[in-house]
This record gives structure tokens, sequence and C-alpha cells, in this order.
């Protein structure tokens, strides 16, 4: 797999990307990529041989530099992965963010974890990852340890709000699903009719109030359309962790307290997340199959690192203190 040169990022001064060409999408849109973010900061602290992997959710993309910037600061260097037709990688004429089948993903992941490997020295990679990405990555390194080749230096992983599974009414995760596979099969591209609410969007975005600059094309505030095709493809995937599965780290689960869905902006979305049901987050978290710590952090949004000042900051205390064990536990072990 050839790749291109480093080059600079739209984030600016210590930022670079660095595209992954994964040649023909099996999807039947063209030539697919992703693309594999760095950052790398003139004043860097001393290193500890450890990197970060960041892997984004749907409708999202990596602009989080505040987390870069906290990794950073912990002796990490730091990466993000945009996947395949998501962010950076998103091409003329393809379908934001829709894939088949969750499993493509792994092309890509393979590649950027060997990159930042070899970027780094070969150290340990902590994976990093929010809402989809959360199910996503679990499953990638489920696959990998059945077909006997563990992705190689993965220390540990940190989901964020990972999406477990279906939120709303309990008869989405029954007929609805069936119906959802059935449609899925046969008119993959169709868009579900219940559309996305811009209530979590208009929290975020600073045009909106919010506290964050982002890219509206890479991020709608109403998100971009879900396909059957898409929505099949994340039920399966659901339905697999379901089953159990063997990620093979110890992982840290982080999750708003509450749920608040809304049509619209209201401010009780600040303070809960607007997206999942985190009841469902709770109740399958133990499906990972390694030890697992989950902490629920009052106030905090869908993405608890985007929360305010406060969750925000309970947040990365948290981050900071599960690292502190997971490298003791590393160190034991190793004795």
């Amino acid at each position: 797999m050839l790749v291109s040169n480093w080059e600079p990022d739209v984030l600016g001064d210590g930022y670079e990307q660095l595209t992954i060409p994964l040649g023909t999408d099996p999807d039947d849109e063209g030539d697919v990529a992703a693309t594999l973010v760095r950052y790398q900061p003139e004043a860097v602290t001393e290193r500890t041989g450890r990197a970060v992997l960041y892997v984004h959710g749907f409708t999202d993309y990596f602009f989080q530099k505040h987390l870069a910037e906290h990794f950073a600061a912990q002796g990490y260097a730091f990466f993000a992965l945009d996947l395949r037709k998501c962010g950076r990688s998103l091409r003329q004429g393809q379908t934001a963010h829709y894939v088949s089948d969750l499993s493509l993903y792994d092309t890509e992941l393979d590649e950027a974890v060997r990159l930042v490997r070899e970027d780094t020295g070969n150290g340990d990679v902590l994976l990093v990852a929010h809402s989809t990405g959360g199910l996503v990555l679990p499953l990638w390194l489920d696959s990998r340890r059945r077909r006997g080749t563990p992705v190689p230096g993965v220390a540990g992983v940190i989901l964020n709000s990972p999406w477990f599974d279906l939120q709303g009414p309990s008869y989405f995760r029954s007929v609805g699903t069936v119906a959802v596979d059935a449609v899925g099969r046969v008119r993959s591209r169709s868009v579900v009719p219940t559309g996305l609410s811009e209530a979590y969007g208009a929290s975020l975005h600073a045009d909106r109030g919010g506290e964050w600059h982002y890219n509206l094309d890479w991020k709608p505030l109403g998100g971009f359309p879900v396909t059957f095709g898409w929505l099949r493809a994340v039920r399966r995937g659901h339905a697999q962790l379901h089953r159990g599965l063997d990620i093979g780290v110890p992982a840290l689960i982080l999750r708003s307290k509450k749920t608040y869905f809304s049509p619209g902006y209201d401010p009780r979305v600040d303070t809960a997340d607007a997206v999942l049901d985190v009841k469902q987050i709770a109740r399958w978290a133990g499906c990972l199959g390694d030890r697992t710590t989950i902490v629920p952090i009052e106030g905090a949004r869908h993405d608890v690192f985007l929360s305010s000042e406060e969750p925000r900051a309970k947040a990365f205390d948290e981050v900071d203190m599960w690292l502190e064990w997971l490298h003791a536990h590393a160190t034991a072990a190793a004795d």
C-alpha cells in the first residue's frame, strides 16, 4: 500500500495529514482513501514511546485539538484517523460515511496502526474512539484475535460514549431491525425516514452559541442522512457485540449519566447525551471480554470531551487516573 507524504493539515500549526489510498471501493463509489492526522507541536515534552490513535463516530471527523494537546502533554504522540468517506477522506460523488459492512474499516485501521508504530518506534498504542467508532474498534480487535493475528502494540482502549445498541423504543431493536435488514439488503442507499435532530449540533457549534468550531460540510448540525444499508451494517455489528467479544486489552468507557432527546435545541441538551441511550451503553459494556472500567460523567454531552468545562475536566481526570492504573497493570503483568 503506497501512502502519500505528510502535508499541512487544516487544523493549522503542529498538525499534518497523510492520505492512505485504499483502492476501489467494494461498495462501488470509486476509489476510496483514509486520512491519518498527527499532532507534532514544536515544543515536544519528554516522549514515553507511547502513542494515541483516535477514531471518530458517524457524522464526525477529527477536529478536537484540545484532545490531542491533552495527550501530548502526557507524553503521547497523537494521531487521529478520518475513515473512508468521512471528513477529510470524503470524495465528490461518495455517500458520506457509507459502508455496507463495518469490517471494511479493518483495512485502514490495520494500516493506521502500522504507520503510527512505524512513526513512533514501535511503542505501545492507546486506541481512543467515539460513538460509532466505539463499536468499530472493538469489532476489529476481536476479529483480528479470532483470526489469530492480534493487532500489535495495542495497550488499551478508551471508548467515549460507544454506540453499543440502537436508541429509541424497544421495537426499533426487534421488528425495526428485521425491517432494516430486509430493506438494507435490496435498497442499501435509501434514506431512513426518521431524520436526526439538530439539537446536539446546535449545542456544540460556535455559530449557534456553542464552544466549538468545525467544518459543517464534514459535520452538519443535523447529521448526514442515515441509509438503510449503513444502519444494517451497524445492527449486524451490534449483534456481534451482544454475543460477546474479546478485545484482548483493558478498556475505559466514558459516558454521560443521562440521556435527553430533543427535536430542537434545549439547554438540557448541554448536560446530557442527546444522541445515544446511556442505559444501552451501560447494559452492553460488559461484552468487551477484558477488564472494563465504566465511568458515568455528570453533565457530559454525547462526546464527553466536547462537554462544558467542568464535566470535560472530570473526563480528562478520569482518563489520566485510568492511564496510571493501565501503566502499573502492564508493568506488574510484565514482572
